[in-house]
């Protein structure tokens, strides 16, 4: 069947608001109309997507599946609009993403210096979206955090990331001053491959209350500090590598001029240059106060 984007858009507005009549507000369509599209799509797919009731709207399995997808094909289509009319008024935009708590204003400026012709945008990724922005053509150049598939894609190492556990205040393990994996067995872990949220904030109110534990890269920890939550040093977990990726078959132009000012500014001092290398094997209670260092 040929999927139809109009009939993706009012179910994915029903999806976001639960209900339909406040999804046929948004759509400015009547609700009679939406019921009758929705209803129509589910017969084309051959299963329900949502539950009904007289007080609620509820995603059925095949429905949250479906919401995933659409999210993101929406989200490659909305991209290509804008490339074509932006391709329309002659400009180049280069679009540059990074994954949460790692920084790139450093690399914009620098690349803005030598290429003051370039506009650039950038774009923020959800803690659990990885590398899929730069493979559906959403963004240009990625500074991403691993592990991820590197298949089609040349990535250029720029450093490494110590991962801490965040726990409640609440945890009995709390009040320790280092962990090991072994320490956190039986945990319940929110990560992309389980219970998953559409942002980090979310993730660390789940947290927060209890439902869970997390494993952070450090940059996370020091841009999001809350005063129900603690950072500790996990002695056994390997860092983790940030690196610059571009497609394979984007090498030449301004992606790759990115990529190689970006790698340039972004890796850290060689050890010995007058950085002082942060303490290892005490707690990270990070306080929140001033902002994230430069580069990370």
């Amino acid at each position: 069947m040929d999927l139809d984007l109009r009939k993706l858009r009012y179910f994915a507005a029903v999806a976001e608001h639960r209900h339909f009549a406040r999804a046929a507000r948004a759509l400015f369509i009547a609700q009679p109309v939406l019921s009758r599209q929705i209803r129509a799509f589910e017969q084309e797919l051959g299963c329900r997507l949502f539950e009904r009731t007289t007080r609620s709207v509820e995603l059925t399995p095949a429905g949250q599946q479906l919401y995933e997808e659409v999210r993101r094909i929406t989200a490659v289509v909305d991209s290509a609009l804008r490339r074509v009319h932006e391709a329309a008024r002659g400009e180049h935009r280069l679009v540059v993403a990074f994954s949460p708590g790692l920084h790139v204003s450093h690399a914009v400026r620098a690349f803005t210096a030598a290429h003051p012709d370039v506009p650039i945008d950038v774009f923020p990724l959800r803690w659990w979206e990885r590398d899929a922005p730069i493979r559906d053509g959403r963004v240009h150049v990625a500074y991403l955090r691993g592990p991820f598939d590197g298949t089609g894609l040349r990535t250029v190492a720029v450093g490494h990331e110590t991962k801490l556990a965040c726990l409640p205040t609440t945890h009995p393990l709390a009040g320790r001053t280092a962990l090991t994996t072994a320490d956190l067995d039986g945990e319940t872990v929110l990560d992309g491959r389980g219970r998953r949220t559409s942002s980090l904030e979310g993730k660390f109110e789940l947290i927060a209350s209890g439902q869970g534990i997390a494993y952070v890269p450090e940059s996370v920890a020091d841009s999001y500090s809350r005063p129900d939550l603690v950072y500790l040093p996990v002695t056994d977990l390997q860092p983790v590598e940030t690196c610059l990726a571009v497609p394979q078959d984007d090498c030449t132009g301004r992606a790759a001029a990115f990529l190689e000012i970006a790698a340039a500014v972004l890796r850290p001092p060689a050890a010995g240059a007058g950085t002082a290398a942060p303490a290892a094997g005490g707690p990270h209670r990070v306080s929140g106060t001033g902002p994230p260092p430069p580069g990370r």
